[in-house]
């Protein structure tokens, strides 16, 4: 994100779609690149004390059958990748990072009492719109796997990019004498993506497992269990069963949970009889050193003494 994008050399790495996309809009690249490590930061974050911790993310682009065979999994990642894109050139516009397009427009509803529309809100619906022509862009074009899974990938794209436009909310700042918050200047703004994030966390746990079928004229998305809910536009959906991710298995896109930390305490998805498969855990006892009976000195510093403990560590056999 930090280099000029060039067209010969970095635009002809992307599908043709997107390619294009690439040489309209050479200066919105920078921002795409930052979304996309940011997605891989937050997918590892959200699901670092569950079985699979999105550890194959930093694969990318060269996934494996985790990511690209229309799983629960893939799901999260392509809707948190086509929010966090969205978001990047939202925030992108406001900051006049982009010389296209600006603040985003003013509210249409008149401002609380006290309060008056200015600022630079972040420009939601320019980055839905080339959010969706970047992210989105794979599928149109006719790549990627069979028209049920660039089905449901569009689909979970334009879920998230549905939870960030109904994340958009009011931000104020005040004024007035001594802070006295006389009058407050509001604009729409998005939050942190981290927060889009636990959304879409809480939409894996309860997505629908569909297939593609013809529903009078055209093929849609539908329920694979015939007394599941129908599938509304918030709902994320895949097509697989995943693995249970506990031992390694390149086929399935599994890595297993094999050394990886437990806690012994947990009575959740990070505790070593879930985390470990039932396969028992390892403790090690090590030694660190840490600041500790710290005291304020006048004026103004803060005293500590080092101090040494024992720590132990639990990790899956």
């Amino acid at each position: 994100s930090g280099v000029a994008w060039n067209e010969s050399q970095h635009c002809r790495l992307l599908v043709p779609e997107q390619l294009q996309l690439c040489r309209r809009h050479l200066e919105v690249m920078p921002s795409i690149v930052r979304a996309a490590r940011r997605t891989q930061a937050l997918c590892q974050q959200s699901f670092a004390d569950m079985r699979w911790n999105c550890s194959s993310i930093q694969r990318a682009p060269s996934f494996g059958p985790d990511l690209l065979t229309g799983t629960r999994e893939a799901a999260f990642v392509h809707a948190l990748a086509a929010a966090a894109v969205a978001q990047g050139i939202a925030r992108s516009c406001a900051s006049g990072e982009l010389p296209l397009c600006s603040c985003g427009p003013g509210p249409s509803e008149p401002p609380a009492p006290g309060s008056r529309w200015g600022g630079c809100g972040d420009n939601l619906s320019h980055g839905l719109q080339l959010g969706a022509a970047f992210t989105d862009g794979s599928a149109r074009a006719g790549t990627g796997g069979t028209p049920g899974l660039r089905a449901v990938n569009r689909h979970n794209g334009a879920v998230g990019r549905a939870v960030l436009r109904d994340s958009l909310d009011t931000r104020c700042k005040c004024h007035g004498v001594s802070g006295s918050c006389s009058v407050k200047t509001c604009w729409k703004g998005l939050p942190e993506l981290g927060e889009i994030a636990s959304d879409l966390k809480s939409r894996y746990l309860a997505a629908l497992k569909v297939t593609h079928r013809l529903v009078g004229p055209r093929k849609q998305l539908i329920p694979k269990e015939g007394d599941a809910r129908p599938v509304t536009e918030m709902d994320l959906v895949y097509l697989i069963n995943s693995p249970d991710y506990c031992t390694p298995n390149p086929q399935l896109g599994s890595l297993g949970t094999q050394d990886r930390p437990c806690n012994r305490s947990s009575m959740g998805s990070d505790s070593c009889d879930l985390l470990c498969c039932g396969r028992g855990y390892n403790t090690y006892t090590e030694e660190v050193t840490e600041r500790c009976h710290c005291r304020y000195r006048w004026c103004c510093s803060v005293v500590c003494r080092r101090c040494r403990r024992s720590l132990q560590r639990h990790v899956c056999k």
